[in-house]
């Protein structure tokens, strides 16, 4: 079952509603309104008051259970434009758009919120203390120091043949 609200005729752009409105779609609607709460706009006190009347409609009317209530669906739409006129120099006249908003919320009943057992996992354990076998390198390592003595030998050869 769902319950919605719809605030009709707000005075705000719906392209800075609809901004806020992102930041909450599909949450549970108890950490909506917290989120709401903390954010410095202006439409998220618009928005938080549909919320909470979508949610006062699903308790009131459908009778569902106010805790596991989720953010099905919520939109603006473009409310009418008011057209006013801003005087300019040399007799010019700038237009003004002063535009409003159709904020909706549609909530329905989620699945049980998860329940925090307040205990942390248990974290992996550091490389210092893991159990690894010594992985054997030192036949490559004396290869690789025999190359590298041959070719400093052979470089020193050049140089005294140079010198002489």
């Amino acid at each position: 079952m769902e319950a919605q609200a719809t605030a009709r005729y707000v005075r705000m752009g719906p392209r800075k509603v609809r901004f806020v409105l992102d930041t909450v779609r599909g949450k549970y609607a108890a950490d909506a309104l917290d989120i709401l709460k903390f954010t410095p706009n202006h439409a998220a006190a618009e928005i938080s008051k549909v919320l909470r009347s979508a949610m006062a409609n699903a308790g009131n009317n459908h009778g569902l259970d106010l805790t596991n209530l989720k953010i099905a669906r919520c939109y603006v739409d473009v409310g009418p434009t008011m057209k006013r006129v801003q005087p300019r120099a040399q007799g010019r006249a700038y237009r003004i758009l002063k535009r409003s908003s159709h904020i909706t919320i549609v909530v329905a009943e989620g699945a049980p919120r998860p329940v925090k057992t307040g205990k942390k996992a248990p974290k992996a354990p550091l490389r210092a203390e893991l159990k690894v076998e010594p992985v054997v390198v030192e036949e490559t390592v004396e290869t690789v120091a025999v190359e590298t003595t041959e070719s400093v030998e052979t470089s020193e050869e050049t140089t005294v043949e140079e010198q002489a």
